[in-house]
């Protein structure tokens, strides 16, 4: 392996991100190149002046938010006393991962590029845009880059003579050991140290949480199931505001466990201590020493995930079997990309299932290779929904159980919404759930005469309940709510609370019943017919504007109610309709939260 030191420096909210860097490690390692891959925080940025090479992978989250473990480089990279000359003896290539359906595509990857340049960074080539709306995903656009990219790295760093590049086919080392154990040992219950928590919960340290209440408050003949979960948290230390959000730890189902062990041939009973094998490596934090197979399979290793390229790649490396290997490889590489759409993401195949589909290749991998293949289940965020002003000691949130058929046989089900509602608090012995709190992407204003405008269809109003439920505990007034949903009998979320409020004055409410008539009606339709009471509200009165609830095309829907408010009630002309619109968000009057 050369001495030469590639970094890779990843900004990951999905794990995508973080893959992707992995992946970039390991084409690295092919071509003798050492290279270290470190998420941007917990990398010392100070040490930057120093690194020769350095690709950037970054995810864009949000209204082009950096992804959470980013946020301190970022601060860190755009202090404006850095010398023009900070980084004159780096080059650097900068990958981003993004969605065209948003506004600010790739906003993080593009905007770290120009800074990079700034400081007097090398562009070895220009910023890679990779785009989820792609049909073939991000790869359409990274594998192009990826081979221009290679080819000035050997430029810079070449194979050094008498080696040659090590083949797709033959597996690298992995990077942990497990040591397997003589006896059991007790790990079940473990959720993070065992030392009395400092500060709140959080990831390492959650809240094992009792569930109070689990009910379905859609009607019965509504095609969708959706809980209102409410947990206590008396003295867990835990406290948000409207517009927070919690982090809920899932886990698979045990016939999912059962599965993936038998189709792998382990004993869930076995017990391992976790090594590994390059010295700047740490242990995954949130995977207790010794731990148990089961453990590893319930707990950390998300088996029902759609798996990605990489998945492929190195199960064909691990492959006895001829005709599976042909096939693996065919799917890991950037040829059989269509394919591999077809088979996998298209029908959204899980990990599992590809595992039993291939099982001589499954029932060949050595335990050792487990963490390389198979990401760790990532924490779920949900708007919380309730306030400690009018709800102490408890946290409520409104669940849509994800469930929808593709091809395949059995039904896609979320992992996080299925598991929830698969818990009867009702049963014998408590329920608890591992969770925690994070500050939300949305902020209410704290003067008592602010008028809020709240648009939330669907799910999407879970955090105006709180931001309502806050305001009214505190006596502030002009609670606007636009509330949009199929039915008023089926799926009209907390209508007897709405309209008590409203009976106190507390609360106008505006609902659009999309189903109730020949035409559709939705949010963006009621907004326009009050389109004069929403400018007065956001011009004279200085409101803020909120908007809430699925990604697809409800927010560019309101988006484009309000500029046509803004032309036809304030007489702007299109371009002062979008500069006062900006302004509104410069100013966070503007504030939106979706999710895909």
């Amino acid at each position: 392996m050369s001495s030469s030191r590639l970094l890779v420096l990843f900004g990951s909210q999905t794990g995508t991100a973080e893959d992707m860097a992995e992946r970039l490690g390991r084409e690295a390692r092919r071509r003798r190149l050492g290279c270290r891959v470190v998420a941007l925080d917990s990398y010392p940025v100070v040490n930057l002046i120093n690194e020769s090479l350095v690709i950037f992978v970054c995810a864009t989250t949000g209204q082009g938010d950096p992804p959470d473990n980013m946020k301190n480089f970022w601060r860190f990279i755009f202090r404006k006393n850095l010398p023009p000359t900070s980084l004159c003896q780096m080059d650097f290539a900068v990958l981003g991962l993004g969605d065209s359906s948003y506004t600010k595509f790739n906003f993080v990857a593009k905007k770290l590029h120009r800074r990079l340049l700034q400081l007097g960074g090398c562009a070895l080539l220009p910023a890679c845009l990779g785009d989820d709306q792609h049909e073939l995903g991000p790869d359409a656009a990274i594998d192009p880059w990826l081979h221009n990219l290679w080819g000035k790295v050997l430029g810079l760093y070449p194979v050094p003579p008498g080696l040659s590049m090590i083949p797709p086919g033959v597996p690298l080392p992995s990077k942990f050991t497990l040591q397997f154990l003589q006896e059991a040992s007790r790990t079940e219950e473990w959720y993070g140290p065992t030392t009395d928590p400092q500060g709140p919960p959080s990831e390492l340290q959650p809240f094992l949480a009792p569930m109070v209440s689990n009910q379905r408050v859609t009607g019965p003949s509504h095609f969708q199931d959706v809980r209102l979960i409410e947990f206590d948290i008396a003295g867990s230390g835990i406290s948000f505001a409207a517009g927070d959000t919690v982090l809920i730890q899932p886990e698979n189902s045990a016939s999912h466990v059962q599965q993936f062990c038998q189709v792998l041939g382990l004993d869930p009973g076995w017990c391992f201590t976790l090594q590994p094998r390059e010295p700047d490596v740490s242990c995954p934090a949130r995977l207790p020493q010794p731990c148990s197979m089961h453990h590893l399979a319930s707990r950390y290793l998300d088996i029902t995930s759609v798996p990605r390229r990489s998945f492929f790649e190195l199960l064909a490396g691990l492959s006895p079997d001829e005709l599976e290997q042909e096939k693996l490889l065919e799917f890991g590489s950037a040829q059989g990309q269509e394919g591999l759409h077809d088979y996998c993401s298209r029908p959204r195949r899980t990990i599992l299932e590809v595992l039993c589909d291939f099982p001589h290749t499954a029932g060949a991998v050595p335990p050792d290779y487990l963490l390389d293949l198979i990401p760790p289940i990532r924490p779920r965020a949900f708007s919380i929904t309730s306030s400690l002003l009018a709800l102490p000691g408890r946290l409520q949130i409104l669940v849509a159980v994800v469930q929808y058929r593709t091809r395949l046989k059995e039904p896609r089900r979320g992992l996080c919404s299925c598991w929830l509602a698969s818990l009867d608090p009702g049963q014998a012995g408590p329920i608890r759930v591992p969770l925690w709190v994070r500050s939300g992407g949305l902020t209410f204003p704290k003067t008592s005469d602010t008028p809020v405008v709240m648009v939330g269809p669907g799910t999407g109003v879970a955090p105006f309940r709180a931001a309502i439920q806050e305001r009214v505990a505190r006596g502030q007034t002009g609670n606007f709510l636009f509330f949009g949903c199929r039915h008023r009998d089926q799926d009209f979320y907390w209508e007897a609370e709405w309209r008590e409020l409203e009976r106190r004055g507390c609360l106008t409410l505006v609902t659009a019943f999309s189903r109730e008539q020949e035409q559709k009606v939705y949010v963006q339709h009621r907004l326009q017919e009050l389109g004069s009471l929403v400018w007065e509200l956001l011009d004279r009165r200085g409101a803020h504007f909120y908007l809430a609830g699925n990604a697809k095309s409800m927010p560019a829907d309101v988006t484009e109610a309000l500029m046509s408010i803004f032309q036809e009630h304030g007489g702007l002309s299109g371009r002062d309709a979008a500069s006062y619109l900006a302004r509104l968000q410069r100013t966070l009057r503007f504030q939106v939260e979706t999710w895909a």
